[in-house]
């Protein structure tokens, strides 16, 4: 009954820039924490990013000072500018989120489908 949605992807140079998105959708009631996953061909996934509902913040440290989590929680959605791009960057890049929904106690985690980022020149 919850659904991500990412956003955003697609074929960039080394040191070039690209901002994912991902929007939630469904009987939702309170989202908490937020977050990126990413995932390259052959490598286990591992974290980018997560933010709080009160906007607080944690990086990864392949990513601190180039990437940039944010959240519009009147849209339900969440962000990922990304800067100085490297060809280490080229993954499948998830959303996830910890989400409450309408009339269940416990939240739950929801993941996307996955928005391929790759960086070549």
């Amino acid at each position: 009954q919850v659904q991500l949605v990412e956003s955003g992807g697609g074929l960039v140079q080394p040191g070039g820039s690209l901002r994912l998105s991902c929007a939630a959708s469904g009987n939702i009631v309170r989202i908490n924490v937020m977050g990126w996953y990413r995932q390259a061909p052959g490598k286990q996934r591992e974290l980018v990013a997560t933010i709080a509902s009160d906007g607080s913040t944690n990086d990864a440290d392949s990513v601190k000072g180039r990437f940039t989590i944010s959240r519009d929680n009147a849209k339900k959605a969440v962000y990922l500018q990304m800067n100085s791009l490297n060809p280490e960057d080229t993954a499948v890049y998830y959303c996830n989120a910890e989400i409450r929904i309408r009339n269940f106690l416990l939240p739950s985690e929801y993941w996307g489908q996955g928005t391929q980022v790759t960086v070549s020149s």
